[in-house]
């Protein structure tokens, strides 16, 4: 059959890549994917969010499966349409999106059924956040309640910063109309970790644990971004946190949106602290998360696509996934000025240089064909440029590999963090 995977970044590029070596695929299309997507499918310039063009597109080509990537098509109610066609969609309704379309519905939806998350406050006009915000005597977090490509996230630690993050997104619009409210919620602290399940409505298959970087710079300073890096497994979540996670958090969130009438179908991903007390929701998303996928997808050891037919299709067998032993680590190199303006057709001389194998993925993001010196190259297109991704026996081979490779590939001006995986690197090494 075809599979249509829609979207152009680092996670379309590891999901297309994991498709493509399915045995009952016969090809991958990708709209409208990127210069690295284009090794392994076949890229058509329909854009994500046109759902016309989806859609006629689905229909010419006769798609088996449609594989929707980003979380904006998804909100505004693409996988809906494609099922009233009669399509075979991975990916949930616009209805059951809204847990990722609006942090304010999340915390709410939180609330009332129980599942572990910060205290928060929701707020629709400036005046009543500022004067809230001027009684603070604790860090908190403020969040555009609308889609900000994981950009409208900003940890305040004084008074001050607060106030000025209050500013940035409500009355400077900083992230457009995702700020037209706020949501502020107490600073939890802990150790972070992504954990992604399928769910079939009812049904749910874990996937392995796996950890974000979000903060731009080493050491998690700096603005936060869509993730510039990420390594699975994260030996922070141990079997005993797993199964709290799944009774505490995925099951009673599976449950609790049937109850809402807004069955959930596709990829479940619960953004977590954990804490002292045990784990409590930062985020959900409702797609696969970016960078996460690329380790997840590299580590994974069975055949994807029927998984995402049982999802789509709403007869998922509950069962543990088979995954390679070792480590996979993933390195985003970006744009220099991401998570800001930055310049584009930028060639990567050195990218032919990282050959890929099984062992070592380069995973377009930001990427296009252009013209440099006269000659037809990759250049980059995007703030999030590449994912590097490498498979180890453990965290350090791994890294180790992936930074080697990164080495050979940066161009002027690329930015990266350093330090991904240092957290498992730590531990692996007996210093936690």
């Amino acid at each position: 059959m075809k599979v249509l995977v829609i979207g152009s970044g680092g996670r379309e590029h590891a999901l297309a890549w994991k498709i493509a070596r399915s045995p009952k695929v016969e090809e991958v299309i990708c709209a409208p994917g990127n210069a690295g997507i284009a090794t392994v499918a076949r890229c058509v310039p329909t854009g994500a969010g046109d759902t016309e063009g989806i859609s006629r597109l689905v229909a010419d080509e006769n798609i088996g499966l449609v594989v929707i990537g980003p979380e904006d098509p998804l909100v505004n109610g693409m996988a809906d349409r494609l099922r009233s066609e009669g399509r075979l969609v991975f990916g949930p309704s616009a209805a059951a999106a809204h847990l990722e379309g609006s942090k304010a519905f999340a915390k709410s939806f939180m609330a009332r059924h129980g599942i572990p998350t910060a205290r928060f406050q929701v707020f629709e006009e400036y005046e009543p956040l500022h004067g809230y915000l001027q009684m603070l005597d604790h860090p908190v977090v403020l969040k555009a309640d609308g889609l900000a490509a994981g950009k409208g996230v900003i940890l305040c630690y004084t008074r001050q910063e607060a106030i000025e993050a209050a500013d940035k997104i409500m009355s400077r619009r900083s992230f457009g109309d995702a700020g037209k409210r706020v949501v502020v919620e107490d600073l939890l602290t802990g150790e972070e970790a992504s954990y992604l399940v399928l769910v079939d409505g009812e049904n749910v298959v874990p996937l392995a644990s796996s950890q974000d970087h979000k903060a731009l710079l080493d050491g998690d300073q700096g603005p936060n971004t869509g993730g510039m890096g990420a390594y699975s497994p994260a030996p922070v979540v141990t079997e005993a946190l797993e199964q709290r996670v799944l009774e505490e958090i995925i099951y009673p969130t599976v449950k609790g949106m049937a109850q809402e009438e807004r069955p959930f179908s596709g990829l479940l991903y619960a953004g977590l602290m954990i804490t002292e007390e045990g784990p409590s929701v930062l985020e959900f998303n409702v797609r696969f998360g970016d960078p996460e996928t690329q380790p997840l997808m590299v580590r994974m050891d069975e055949d994807i696509v029927p998984l995402l037919e049982a999802t789509a299709a709403s007869n998922l067998e509950p069962r543990r996934l088979a995954w390679r032993e070792g480590t996979t680590c993933c390195v985003v190199l970006a744009a220099d000025g991401y998570p800001g303006s930055y310049r584009k057709g930028i060639p990567m001389p050195g990218l032919d240089d990282a050959e890929e194998s099984d062992e070592m993925v380069v995973f377009h993001a930001g990427t296009t064909f252009g013209e440099a010196d006269g000659v037809r190259q990759v250049v980059t297109s995007g703030g999030r440029v590449l994912g590097v991704t490498a498979h180890g026996k453990n965290i350090q081979q791994a890294r180790q590999q992936a930074y080697d490779a990164v080495e050979r590939i940066r161009w002027e001006g690329a930015c990266y963090r350093t330090d991904i995986g240092y957290r498992a690197l730590k531990r692996e090494q007996g210093e936690e």
